[in-house]
């Protein structure tokens, strides 16, 4: 039996991928984070399925119920929050389940960041404004950051940020960045995208902070940072181009 890590997406029940909701039509054995996700998910499950909640788990107690049920030749899904290529803990699930010689797959799901970039309309690339994204995280009751990962060094590029496990420290996050950024680029705080309760807070580096404790925000919400975010100004992409030349259909 295969092991099945699936992305949830950002919590609605009507974003996961098809092959998602077929993994888990089918699965007799799913672990969820209740913490991150709209309970609608659950109802692709089959009602025979045993559910599991991990938010009270430690990441050996979750590899212990895999091995377990994959020991017991029962299909398994372990859904992800987002998208697992980032802050899914993959890499540490994989490699026990590697040393346990149990088989595993993947399938994406909707990433945060894409959900609040959705919810907001806005394209994170503009041309001639910015054409990368970063995607990254601070360092409070969290994993060391690895050296060269500063916020500073990312903020000196002038891309677009998306700033996850942040939304406790947005003040000190927007006084670090303002000297890069300038106090009034846009910033959109996203809250829970795609789910009840659904928030968007719209501000600037030098407002933002004030909105978010206004609405007393402490967890799952994605921090959106850059010129990209203000419709206005920006070029037009050369791929669209009139004056592009396209080969003709033969």
């Amino acid at each position: 039996m295969t092991v099945h890590f699936v992305g949830a997406g950002p919590g609605a029940a009507d974003l996961l991928t098809v092959r998602a909701t077929r993994l888990l039509a089918t699965a007799d054995v799913v672990l969820f984070p209740g913490s991150y996700l709209d309970p609608e998910v659950l109802g692709h499950v089959s009602p025979d399925a045993a559910l599991v909640d991990t938010q009270d788990l430690d990441l050996d107690q979750i590899t212990e119920r895999l091995v377990e049920a994959h020991r017991e030749g029962r299909d398994v899904v372990r859904l992800a929050s987002g998208d697992l290529s980032v802050y899914s803990a993959l890499a540490e699930q994989t490699r026990r389940l590697d040393a346990a010689g149990v088989s595993w797959d993947v399938t994406p799901g909707v990433p945060a960041y894409a959900a609040a970039a959705a919810l907001v309309g806005r394209e994170l690339t503009v041309p001639l404004i910015s054409q990368s994204v970063v995607l990254t995280r601070t360092q409070a009751r969290s994993t060391a950051m690895p050296v060269g990962e500063s916020l500073a060094a990312f903020a000196a590029t002038g891309a677009t940020l998306v700033l996850h496990l942040a939304i406790t420290r947005t003040r000190e996050l927007m006084v670090e960045l303002e000297a890069e950024y300038g106090a009034d680029c846009p910033v959109a705080v996203v809250h829970r995208a795609s789910q009840p309760g659904e928030q968007v807070l719209r501000g600037t580096v030098g407002t933002i902070a004030d909105l978010v404790e206004e609405a007393g925000l402490r967890m799952a919400a994605v921090i959106l940072v850059g010129r990209a975010l203000d419709p206005r100004p920006g070029g037009e992409s050369f791929l669209y181009a009139a004056g592009r030349e396209r080969s003709s259909k033969q």
